[in-house]
């Protein structure tokens, strides 16, 4: 008998996305509550917007966005030095075999979607979206 069950790419791809969700949790659980040992971190509010899993579980990109204007530069810059911190709490929250590889990355979809807002506030462009009677 086979010792390992062999899954589709749809339920491998729904384990990822359930792990990236929880590894999401977790690292906002730990932020909002200010565990890590920065002061950066603990004044910041920082939203984790996404965790993005590769298909072996292995490496997590986290997509942050610090709330309120706070410097993104600042944040990003504590956050991976305290990136040992974090990957080892994931690591024992998660019960994973292996503990995900965590890097910080700023999310950068909210100054994308005010740009398309932009872009279709044009007189020019709502112009050519108005209906034509």
């Amino acid at each position: 008998m086979a010792k390992h069950q062999h899954s589709t790419p749809e339920q491998q791809s729904v384990r990822v996305l359930k792990v990236g969700e929880r590894v999401r949790h977790i690292l906002s659980e730990l932020l909002a509550r200010g565990e890590a040992h920065d002061d950066v971190l603990r004044a910041s509010n920082i939203a984790v917007t996404e965790v993005r899993m590769t298909p072996d579980l292995r490496n997590a990109k986290a997509y942050v966005k610090p709330l309120l204007g706070q410097d993104e530069t600042a944040v990003l810059k504590a956050l991976r030095t305290n990136t040992a911190f974090f990957q080892k709490e994931v690591a024992k929250r998660l019960g994973l075999k292996f503990a995900p590889k965590l890097s910080f990355q700023p999310d950068e979809s909210f100054d994308e979607a005010d740009r398309i807002e932009q872009l279709l506030s044009d007189p020019k462009v709502a112009r050519d979206l108005g209906d034509e009677e």
